[in-house]
């Protein structure tokens, strides 16, 4: 404490505490350019913790209190979340102005960021919290001219960081004047803070200074959120000289992208706070988020974004996906810029012949520039008119007169669209392809695979013909169309197609290319579902690896590969670790993007399945009943992603026995998919297998035979008496005989599907079989053929034999020894695939 500060009252048994009327100063927190900032606590009217700043002692001179003055206005004028608020203001009994307002207990924004290892998307997030704060200043005609990240302090609201501006010692009115007293900046002398000052700000004689001089400030705190490090700083030559004034107004600052590849060892350490590698950190900068930066730091505050709120906007529609309003200078900018700051060394013949040759090249390519995109833009507006006439034909079956009284739904409108593309495109193939390639991916996403897969095959074939079987499109085209014929449940030929595009894309895209790597996972994905868990393992834990590697782990292609090992986990009943992945997946798309994003959706709905397999029911159906509410509100009630929560809520209510529950949620979820995907789609037949197999489980063994006899023949009828679907049901409705006492009936079934089974490739497939041959025996009382055919299921790696003990069709068996040595043999192969 300094001498005059001992002129402050003190409180009877507080001597080292000086007080201002009820403030008690209790910790001097900060020294300015002209002021302190103490610590106090409030005694009256209410006891709480404030921040009290007074002029410093000495400091007393015109200009200084006018500014003091000018804050204290300022803040006051001011009520904005991220602005600290003010309670009160006065003057010592010595005269020196004083005033009281919020204690921000936090650290400076990039210090902030950097102790949290907050990623890019995190940062910018909060950077536009500043930029509305600076914003509602501007509204109230303030400017701050000191802007630095040790104003912007982050406090925590609800474990939530919420940015706070601080010390508005050198705000300048727009408007009204704020005091009685002149503010001004004294001519020769400069305000502010040298490494984050405005052009403006460092010319001494400039006295028009307006709200775009906190958008430069607030580039260069951005520059330093992105990069770590400042567009140029004043250790080099010196805090406030004249060389660097000179700097801040001549010199144009580096790319943050650019500026990230000089920082050499340190990069590593710079992108780590930002959990990224150095390639993929400059990656990120590099583009959008170097305009954006760039325009807010231009040294023409007309080039300038005109307010915070812009800079904001822009940083949003980046954050968005959405196309960015900065962009690079041109090139007739830029050797302008140069020419003017170079006109003394250059000749004025050189000079000219020099102007002359940059005309030329400058107007030579604008022409050819113009020319191009003229090009550009007649051929697509052409495919835009083509692609409006044709919609506007689809449309009218929508019209009254054309749909004759009856109402028209969404569905019929993709039908009629679909059943003119060849008619009404013939003559451009290329946009032929690519609009049957939007329908299909349309009919996927409302779940009727099989018209998708038909306007993908077409698709491939135009592709394939026009423009050549090792064309990115045609290639994109051909891993649609496996995708399809996966999701139909024709295994072998999905596998087929996407080795044979991934193949292509290893050889012209290389191992990393992200199309290279979707081929690899949606591969993975597919032998997974031929339940070759090891190989699958393989692809997928390669993919995921060189996401993180490339794209860092907080992108979205990253997240989504996390989901797909999960999946590929808990194929194996490696539950732990699926479990951990889809939280990790499913959490960092909410932090992204928001709870109702639909991959965070996905991933909390999968990690309720894997909670019920744990046996965690209550909270399975916890977390399951969140995700319908969002999907039914965000998505639909009928939608297909709503839907399949709903079938995994009926099956953990079914695990908890309360099967009327299940029955009822079954039977309607059923109703509404025949409505949506029809009485034949997979999606409705796989929800009537559920309900059969509750019926099972409630020993209505008649209904469940029944049900099951209908599956079986809308399988055979669409796939074949040796389809996926055709012998999964031969399966069940085997047990179900069983349980009737049928048992030869049920043998003859089963025998039948281990027959089928034996002439697929796929080992999973007659295992599967044999595991469903064990269990009729088992429920039928023959103890030892039953252990025979988990034996055979069980020398074929089957899963199911790890997770027997939980099978109540096996319960005769558990109390057998071999019962034991089978679950322990299985898991034994299971842990021997997964480590090689």
């Amino acid at each position: 404490m300094t001498s005059d500060d001992k002129t402050l009252s003190s409180a009877p048994g507080e001597s080292s505490f000086p007080r201002i009327g009820p403030y008690r100063l209790v910790e001097r927190i900060g020294v300015g350019g002209m002021g302190e900032v103490w610590r106090a606590e409030q005694t009256a009217p209410l006891r709480r913790t404030v921040a009290v700043k007074l002029i410093k002692a000495g400091m007393d001179t015109r200009a200084a209190l006018a500014r003091f003055e000018s804050e204290r206005q300022a803040l006051a004028l001011m009520e904005h979340p991220n602005i600290a608020k003010v309670f009160d203001a006065g003057a010592t009994p010595e005269g020196r102005p004083f005033f009281v307002m919020e204690c921000v207990p936090g650290l400076p924004i990039t210090s902030y960021c950097d102790k949290h290892r907050l990623p890019l998307h995190d940062r910018l997030a909060l950077f536009t919290q500043v930029c509305d704060g600076v914003q509602h200043a501007h509204q109230k005609a303030i400017i701050h001219r000191d802007l630095k990240p040790s104003n912007v302090l982050i406090t925590e609201v609800d474990h939530k960081p919420v940015p706070k501006i601080i010390d508005f010692g050198l705000a300048k009115a727009t408007g009204p004047r704020l005091s009685d007293a002149t503010l001004y900046t004294e001519v020769g002398g400069v305000v502010g803070t040298p490494d984050y000052m405005s052009p403006e700000q460092a010319d001494s004689t400039e006295r028009n200074i307006d709200t775009r001089t906190d958008v430069y400030s607030l580039g260069v705190i951005l520059y330093e959120l992105l990069v770590g490090v400042l567009p140029y700083s004043s250790r080099s030559v010196g805090v406030g000289t004249p060389s660097m004034l000179e700097k801040i107004r001549s010199e144009e600052p580096t790319l943050p992208s650019s500026k990230v590849k000089t920082l050499g060892e340190s990069s590593r350490d710079s992108a780590q706070k930002r959990q990224e590698e150095p390639q993929t950190l400059r990656r990120h900068l590099r583009g959008e988020l170097d305009w954006i930066t760039m325009k807010a730091l231009e040294k023409e505050r007309s080039r300038r974004y005109g307010s915070p709120s812009e800079l904001a906007a822009d940083i949003q529609r980046y954050l968005s996906n959405e196309p960015v309003l900065a962009g690079p200078p041109s090139t007739t900018y830029r050797a302008g810029k140069f020419i003017r700051r170079h006109r003394y060394g250059v000749g004025v013949a050189a000079a000219a012949v020099l102007l002359l040759i940059a005309f030329a090249v400058t107007m030579a390519v604008e022409a050819r520039r113009i020319a191009q995109e003229r090009d550009r833009a007649n051929r697509e507006a052409a495919a835009s008119q083509r692609v409006a006439d044709f919609m506007a034909r689809m449309f009218r079956i929508s019209d009254p007169s054309e749909a004759r009284g009856n109402s028209v739904t969404a569905r019929e409108i993709l039908d009629k669209a679909a059943s003119e593309i060849d008619p009404g495109l013939a003559s451009d193939p290329v946009l032929q392809a690519r609009l049957l390639q939007i329908m299909a991916k349309t009919y996927e996403g409302l779940g009727l695979y099989p018209r998708a897969e038909s306007l993908l095959q077409r698709s491939v074939e135009i592709r394939r013909r026009v423009l050549g079987p090792d064309n990115p499109d045609t290639l994109t085209s051909m891993h649609d169309l496996a995708g399809a014929i996966r999701w139909q449940g024709r295994l072998p030929e999905a596998e087929k197609l996407s080795r044979e595009v991934l193949d292509r894309r290893l050889r012209l895209l290389g191992p990393d290319h992200p199309a290279t790597l979707a081929s690899m996972e949606m591969l993975g994905l597919i032998l997974n579902d031929e339940h070759h868990g090891a190989e699958a393992e393989k692809l997928v834990r390669q993919v995921l690896e060189a996401y993180r590697r490339t794209l860092g782990p907080s992108d979205g292609a990253t997240l989504n590969a996390e989901n797909s090992l999960a999946l590929v986990l808990e194929e194996q009943n490696r539950l732990p670790e699926a479990e951990q992945l889809y939280r990790d997946s499913a959490d960092g798309y909410q932090r992204r993007f928001g709870p109702e994003y639909p991959n965070a959706l996905r991933g909390y709905a999968n990690l309720a399945n894997v909670l019920d397999q744990e046996g965690r029911y209550a909270e399975s159906e916890k977390l399951q009943r969140e995700v319908i509410e969002i999907k039914d509100r965000v998505l639909g009630p009928e939608h297909q992603f709503t839907l399949i929560s709903k079938m995994d809520l009926a099956d953990t209510l079914a695990h908890q026995r309360r099967y009327a529950e299940a029955e009822t949620l079954y039977r309607t979820t059923i109703d509404a998919e025949r409505r949506a995907f029809g009485p034949d789609s997979s999606r409705t037949l796989w929800g009537m297998g559920r309900l059969a197999d509750t019926l099972t489980a409630e020993r209505r063994y008649p209904e469940a035979e029944k049900l099951r006899q209908e599956i079986g023949e809308i399988y055979t009828r669409k796939q074949g008496p040796e389809g996926g679907g055709t012998l999964d049901n031969m399966e069940r409705l085997g047990i179900i005989l069983a349980y009737e006492k049928q048992y030869p009936k049920a043998e003859d079934l089963l025998q039948q599907a281990v027959l089928a089974a034996g002439h697929s490739s796929r080992k999973s497939r007659l295992a599967s079989a044999w595991y469903a041959y064990a269990c009729a025996a088992a429920v039928a009382g023959h103890r030892d053929r039953a252990f025979e055919y988990l034996q055979k299921a069980a020398d074929l790696a089957d899963p199911d034999v790890a997770s027997m003990a939980s099978d109540d069709d096996l319960k005769s068996l558990r109390t057998d020894p071999r019962f034991t040595a089978l679950i322990d043999q299985a898991k034994a192969q299971l842990a021997s695939a997964a480590n090689h």
